[in-house]
């Protein structure tokens, strides 16, 4: 019996998108669906119980970040991630790659800032003006230096397998380089070409932990990459494909103007009947794009990080709570919102809360971002089971945009 089950329920006319449920050893996944970033075992400023009352069905974890910090082989004493954190259903991690991609090369490229977001540009900016290269990649692995005490560290394919073993999620991702969009054809290549060994290396190392284990409790996902090239994402996912993997993960390097079709050319060519994530990808506009073009699950630390900084999502789009227009502003941030913050609090409490640096204020208007994607997911799906996606596509982003 495999670790993972994908059935489709319904596909959206003439489009490469579907609604499924992906049932998993800690339950179903009901598909489209907005995965919550968890990174280091938290979703940040909010409990558990809260993700899941805002109606979250996934969480996934990093790899790197758990692995530095408080270390694999503790989780695995924990009895994984389930256990230390207190999370009772599915689970995700990455596989480090994207970390490895940030700490090394993507420094070095001009106009990464929108690829990375701000605040992790800035810490690399910073290490490339002091001549500081963190990470080194070569055929096996990659060497780099924690960001936290500057020791070195190795990561390999296997490396990567070990460690996420031990955390015990129920999907995992190969090991793979994520290279900056901007990189040139010649290298997304190589990069592609590197994370297709290591994607065998991966699973080949995946089953190896696996033997002797009655029931695989892991779903191993490969990852597609390939840039902005239409020949290379290709090549990728029929290289990809053609691997026993339970299921795909999209790597995100490529422009955002290029995003839904360059999955539409991965998608057009990875099987039917199972999974696929897009890593990294959470506006509006890119989770309709994804969806249509045959996206199932998608990961981005967007709604928190938003949250954390005052900025709110509204169907009519974004809004600055420290903005002085909502400091007499009694009424929810959306009157027809079912989120615990609009449940309880007005526009002007959270902005008081921000305004005096008040920890709540990060945990109010997560709920309520948190809450604004998940949401909106589902209801893609149930435009899907309606078979009404298109209108239901068109009337949101009319709205968001309005």
């Amino acid at each position: 019996m495999p670790a993972l089950n994908f059935n489709i329920e319904k596909k959206i006319k003439g489009q490469l998108g579907r609604a499924g449920i992906i049932s998993t050893p800690h339950g179903e996944i009901k598909t489209p669906a907005f995965v919550v970033v968890g990174t280091k075992a938290t979703v940040k400023a909010l409990t558990p119980e809260q993700v899941k009352t805002l109606g979250a069905q996934v969480v996934l974890a990093n790899t790197y970040h758990l692995y530095l910090e408080p270390g694999d082989e503790l989780l695995k004493k924990a009895g994984g991630l389930h256990q230390f954190m207190n999370w009772s259903g599915p689970m995700m991690t990455d596989s480090g790659g994207f970390q490895v991609f940030s700490l090394g090369v993507a420094y070095e490229e001009e106009g990464i800032n929108k690829f990375l977001g701000l605040e992790r540009a800035e810490e690399n900016k910073k290490r490339a003006s002091n001549h500081e290269k963190l990470a080194k990649i070569d055929e096996e692995g990659v060497t780099f230096r924690s960001h936290l005490d500057g020791t070195e560290q190795r990561f390999t394919p296997e490396k990567s397998m070990e460690i996420q073993h031990n955390l015990g999620a129920d999907i995992i991702f190969a090991f793979d380089e994520c290279t900056a969009p901007t990189a040139p054809h010649d290298y997304q290549q190589e990069a592609m070409e590197r994370t297709h060994r290591w994607a065998a290396r991966s699973l080949a190392h995946h089953r190896k932990l696996n033997l002797g284990a009655k029931l695989p409790s892991q779903a191993l996902f490969g990852i597609v990459q390939g840039g902005r090239f239409k020949n290379l994402r290709e090549e990728s996912a029929r290289t990809i494909a053609s691997m026993d993997f339970d299921g795909f993960g999209i790597g995100g390097s490529f422009e955002k103007k290029d995003m839904d079709t360059a999955v539409g050319w991965v998608n057009a060519v990875l099987p039917e009947n199972k999974p696929r994530h897009l890593l990294g990808i959470g506006e509006p506009e890119d989770l309709f794009g994804g969806v249509e073009n045959g996206v199932d699950t998608f990961d981005c630390v967007s709604p928190t990080r938003m949250a954390r900084n005052g900025t709110i999502q509204t169907k009519t789009g974004r809004i600055n709570i420290t903005n002085a227009q909502y400091q007499n502003d009694f009424s929810p941030i959306e009157p027809d919102c079912g989120c615990y913050t609009c449940g309880h609090y007005t526009k002007a409490y959270l902005a008081h809360l921000f305004r005096a640096k008040e920890m709540l204020a990060a945990t109010l208007a997560s709920i309520h971002n948190l809450y604004f994607s998940v949401q909106l997911v589902e209801h893609i799906r149930q435009s899907i089971l309606a078979d009404q996606f298109q209108e239901f596509k068109q009337s949101f982003l009319s709205h968001y945009h309005s």
